[in-house]
Formats: C-alpha cells, structure tokens, sequence
C-alpha cells in the first residue's frame, strides 16, 4: 500500500495501492514486453511500482528496483499480472479515471521505498489490517480501495486473490449512510 504525497491534485493524504496513469511510453513497452500495445496498463503496473514504491515486478519474481531502468525490466507474462477489478470515476469526481487493479504473487520480505514526490509512505499490509486502520480513522481511504480491500479481505493465499475478479460498482445509499464520508469524494 502508499499513502498519497500531501501535494496530490486528487486526495492528497489517501491509502491507495501503487499505479497510475499510463503514460504514452507505456505502450511502447507493451509492445516491446508483450509484442501488443494492449497491455499498457500492465506496462504502466510495472512502471509505477517501480517509480513509487522501488520494487520491480520481473519475469523472475518483485524485486527492489535500485539500479533498474523500467526499459530493462524483464516483467512477468500477463498470466502472473492477473486484473481483478476496473474501477470508473463517477460523473461527479473533477479528476477522471478508468484504474485497473492488477494482482501478483510477492515475496513479503521486500521493503518498498516511496519515493518522496508522488507517495509518502509504502508498506506491506492486510486487506483486514487496512480495514481496521480505515475503522479507527487512522487512514483514509476512497471508494475504490475501500471495497477492493473488503472484497480480498476473505483470500488467505495468493494463488486464490489471483482468481479473484471484484464487480466493482458504485457505494449504495446504505453504505453512504454508514461509512466514513472521507470514502467518497467531497469537493
């Protein structure tokens, strides 16, 4: 997980997992990784983690990044950077998305490393742990994350959060009425 930097555009201070935008290089290197464009999103996956985290996800396994450039980066085949849920910004949120939440086996033992610009703070975590942190108000996390967590809290292994695929879908009037309203977007 990272904790959004404080100078963010959009929700400064927020837990989120590591991604982002992808940028037009990323379909450079979804061709030159995959031999497709179409796997830009993955190409952005390893890109970001690596930029705000300083781990590299590799053919071979995560990695600390120190001393890798993304370009020779050797990432895993799309079979082991599983998509398990694609989340939409609402009408009403001013900075729009399409995030895609991917999955991969890791080794735990592997400290990230924010990178001071885009991400505070980087750590390994529970879905369970990240959930009662959200509880007791001690991070903040928006829709997205929020449900992601709860819908893997159940998975105790990689190999069945990977066969995962959350139906993401906007919070329900019961679940406004109960939540913490820093899980929504307020302007």
């Amino acid at each position: 997980m990272l904790e959004r930097a404080a100078a963010s555009r959009f929700l400064p201070g927020y837990v989120a997992f590591p991604g982002g935008a992808v940028d037009p290089g990323d379909r450079d290197l979804a061709e030159r990784w995959y031999g497709d464009a179409a796997h830009a999103y993955r190409a952005a996956v390893v890109r970001e983690l690596m930029e705000e985290c300083g781990l590299a996800l590799t053919a071979t396994g995560l990695r600390e990044a120190s001393g890798l450039d993304v370009i020779d980066a050797s990432p895993p085949q799309p079979t082991r950077l599983v998509e398990i849920a694609r989340w939409f910004a609402p009408e009403e949120v001013p900075v729009r998305f399409d995030a895609r939440f991917y999955a991969a086996a890791a080794r735990e033992a592997l400290e990230p490393t924010p990178d001071g610009v885009e991400t505070a703070a980087a750590w390994w975590t529970s879905p369970r742990a990240l959930l009662e942190a959200w509880e007791g108000q001690r991070r903040k996390l928006y829709w997205p994350t929020y449900f992601t967590a709860r819908s893997m809290e159940a998975y105790r292994s990689a190999a069945v959060l990977m066969e995962l695929l959350i139906d993401a879908r906007e919070p329900n009037d019961e679940e406004h009425e109960w939540l913490h309203s820093s899980t929504f977007y307020e302007e």
